[in-house]
């Protein structure tokens, strides 16, 4: 941890961007349950849609010492009353105290498979460090935020999400026995990523789903389904390898996607249902060489890789789904403003 280089300079306000992100394989290899039996692998990048998050000290004239604004308004009086628990447990680690404001607005809904809270996390806890003249490295903001949800929060989930946004851009994440997260960035060339994303398309269910329910059933089931996530996790290392061997195989990289999903909608039963899988059906049928639902399931975002000219055909075999257009994001966590 480093101070800014003027250590009186504390500033009064601090805004910071996190992207979102979106897994491509071996999620469900990132949770303890099965990287402690043995090591876990995902190969994800960070998306063009972000988590805003503001912080500054609160105006000592309001009644309250302390305001957190998102999907509705707290306004208390200390750090324990908060209800948002990230929100509260961030202060509390960081041991903020009163007057304080949060503010925080999503390019997308909450919960919907690509890692909002645990963006929101790492960029409160970012904007936090930087409220109290702190540098920090990305790989402490991934391994507090990780503490924060998985060891204090007791959140079923695992450290992909924090790595991804803290660190930004495409990686392959190597998750170890006790815990310790290897980052490989991954350094395409000749625009590979870029023609990857031109043969993504990704539509919003319309469905917002609590992951617990979901993530508690698939780690209950992990060592039963060992073998099914072994796989998952070697795919991950199937897609590194497709992407850097000199070019772009989109259609390849959809097939295995594919392959991926089929073995994750079986992990548990809440992962998929009748809605996602008809929808699914329908993109294949027009033409989609694979995809996924992003995130834990139940709801969120299909992706699919689509051949350029099938893309119309899945627009339409789809129309009852919004579509939202993403491109990569090569930057993790940053500060936007700070004065």
């Amino acid at each position: 941890m480093a101070r800014y280089g003027r250590s009186s300079f504390l500033p009064g306000l601090v805004v910071t961007r996190t992207p979102l992100r979106v897994g491509f394989a071996g999620g469900g290899t990132d949770l303890a349950a099965f990287y402690e039996r043995d090591h876990g692998a995902v190969l994800s990048t960070t998306i063009d849609k972000y988590i805003y998050v503001t912080v500054k000290r609160h105006g000592e004239i309001f009644n309250e010492r302390v305001r957190v604004n998102y999907s509705k308004s707290e306004t208390v009086q200390t750090v324990a009353e908060i209800e948002n628990n990230i929100a509260r447990e961030c202060l509390r680690f960081l041991q903020i105290e009163p007057p304080i404001y949060i503010s925080t607005v999503g390019d997308l809904p909450a919960s919907t498979g690509l890692g909002g809270s645990s963006s929101f996390a790492v960029g409160l806890l970012n904007a936090l460090h930087a409220y109290r003249g702190e540098r920090v490295s990305s790989g402490q903001l991934a391994e507090e935020a990780s503490y924060i949800e998985i060891d204090v929060l007791k959140e079923p989930i695992g450290k992909q999400d924090q790595y991804a946004a803290a660190f930004g851009g495409l990686n392959l994440f190597r998750f170890n026995p006790g815990g310790g997260v290897t980052v490989d960035p991954q350094g395409l060339s000749n625009g590979t990523l870029d023609t990857l994303f031109d043969h993504v398309m990704t539509f919003w269910t319309g469905h917002q789903r609590d992951t617990r329910s979901v993530l508690t059933e698939q780690k209950e089931n992990t060592p039963h389904k060992f073998d099914s996530l072994c796989m998952m996790r070697d795919q991950a290392y199937r897609l590194q390898a497709l992407l850097h061997n000199g070019q772009c195989q989109p259609e390849e990289f959809g097939r295995i996607l594919d392959e991926g999903w089929q073995l994750k909608r079986r992990l548990a039963n809440t992962i998929s249902n009748d809605s996602i899988d008809g929808s699914y059906r329908r993109a294949r049928q027009a033409g989609a060489a694979g995809g996924k639902l992003c995130g834990a399931g139940g709801g969120g975002f299909l992706l699919f890789v689509v051949p350029l000219h099938s893309q119309d055909a899945v627009r339409r075999a789809l129309a009852d789904l919004k579509e939202v257009t993403i491109r990569p994001e090569a930057h993790g966590s940053h500060i936007l403003l700070m004065e």
